[in-house]
């Protein structure tokens, strides 16, 4: 018997959480930009009226003006955007408990054994979108299939407030004909591979030889294949598994460009405060530091590096962090970094038994007892109560913007 699993993306989900808030903003071209003082100047968001326009998610606040005089530009409210999710979460269990979000905004849901309770896939797509509206306000738009890739992908076909349906009988007549890029997996620099097979459709896709794929995009080649083909079987996971983070990060696109080692270093140490500060709040600490650097122009890289011991210190994090800068970004100078963005995975609970060196007993002792009287002081004033000497007045540090790159994953 076939799964049948749902895609639940909330439609324009930002944006219309602020026409929730403010009705009067429904019939308004809205959209939730970044600041453009700290170089966030960009849509994050916009209702279906500011889409009417031709305005798109990811545009500057400037060409959006050229094509809306008239658009309203609002600062993101992420911890309001969170509550919703939640809530509409929280209505989704209703139906199943395997539920796996997708970011904020979107979710997958297995209902194949709620269908005795609830009717089939469609009916409960339609039955989600009535109590989500009844309840939020929102509209969410459900693809209905038999795997996830495909569900993804109906939810994607009608937009807002539709169920769309695609079976193990039609799904060739229904996406077969659609760009290869419609599949979540598929981004521009694979498909800009694909057009040189002459790969366009994902029925193309789903026809081409498995060998040139293979030797063209390795071991993913044959599952690009398998997937257009309906063939993918990968499981919703259970929302318990979902509450194990995974990782936490931080990133923060500066002021101004960073030029030189001292800044970078002083930015990176300005982010480890908080990803730790958080670490501690789970009771987490982590072995293994990624660093994401990207350019003034847009490009970006990754690097990871692990250590033998798991950390909750911010000098320390910093410290993984920094290694791996002066190891694969020294021969970029002079610098002209835009944005940095850190996090740590291969996370442990902090009450664990932990190898300890001797020599380094006192230290890691007195340090320990630092973090805990940072933390009561942060948890009873607020985070900024108290800083570093060296991250204070830089022009290059946004620190009381609430910021779209923080990270619980």
């Amino acid at each position: 018997m076939d799964k049948v699993i749902l895609h639940c993306d909330l439609n324009n989900f930002y944006a219309s959480v602020e026409c929730v808030l403010n009705p009067v903003l429904w019939t308004k071209p809205v959209a939730v930009t970044g600041n453009p003082r700290t170089r966030h100047g960009i849509i994050l968001a916009k209702n279906n009226v500011a889409k009417s326009f031709g305005i798109k998610t990811a545009q500057t606040i400037w060409e959006a003006k050229k094509l809306c005089p008239d658009l309203i530009c609002l600062p993101p409210q992420f911890e309001i955007y969170q509550q919703y999710s939640r809530q509409v979460r929280a209505i989704y269990q209703r139906f199943t408990d395997l539920v796996e979000s997708f970011g904020p905004d979107e979710c997958w849901l297995d209902v194949t054994h709620s269908q005795q309770l609830f009717g089939s896939g469609p009916e409960i797509a339609d039955k989600l979108r009535e109590i989500v509206k009844a309840e939020t306000g929102l509209t969410i738009s459900v693809g209905v299939s038999f795997n996830k890739y495909f569900a993804k992908l109906g939810s994607d076909l009608k937009k807002p407030d539709a169920t769309t349906v695609i079976s193990r009988e039609n799904f060739r007549e229904k996406i077969w004909g659609l760009p290869a890029d419609s599949l979540i997996f598929i981004g521009k620099h694979t498909i800009e591979k694909m057009h040189k097979l002459n790969i366009f459709t994902i029925g193309d896709l789903a026809r081409a030889d498995e060998n040139i794929l293979r030797q063209q995009f390795g071991i993913l080649g044959p599952q690009y294949k398998m997937i257009a083909n309906g063939e993918d079987v990968s499981e919703v996971a259970h929302q318990d598994f979902l509450d194990e983070t995974k990782s936490v990060g931080n990133g923060m696109t500066a002021i101004r460009d960073l030029r030189t080692r001292e800044e970078v270093e002083i930015m990176i140490l300005t982010l480890a405060e908080k990803v730790t500060y958080r670490m501690r709040q789970l009771c987490l600490r982590g072995r293994t530091a990624h660093l994401t650097i990207r350019n003034s122009d847009l490009t970006r890289s990754t690097r990871s590096i692990t250590s033998p011991t798991a950390t909750d210190n911010a000098a320390d994090f910093a410290q993984m962090c920094m290694r791996l800068f002066d190891t694969y970004w020294k021969s970029a100078q002079p610098y002209s970094i835009r944005s940095v963005r850190i996090s740590m995975s291969n996370l442990e609970r902090a009450d664990t038994a932990k190898q300890i060196d001797l020599f380094d007993f006192k230290k890691q002792e007195k340090l320990k007892k630092l973090n805990e009287s940072l933390d009561k002081i942060r948890d009873k004033y607020g985070y900024y109560a108290v800083r570093r000497a060296k991250t204070i007045e830089r022009d290059f540090i946004n620190y009381y913007e609430v910021d779209e790159e923080e990270t619980l994953d």
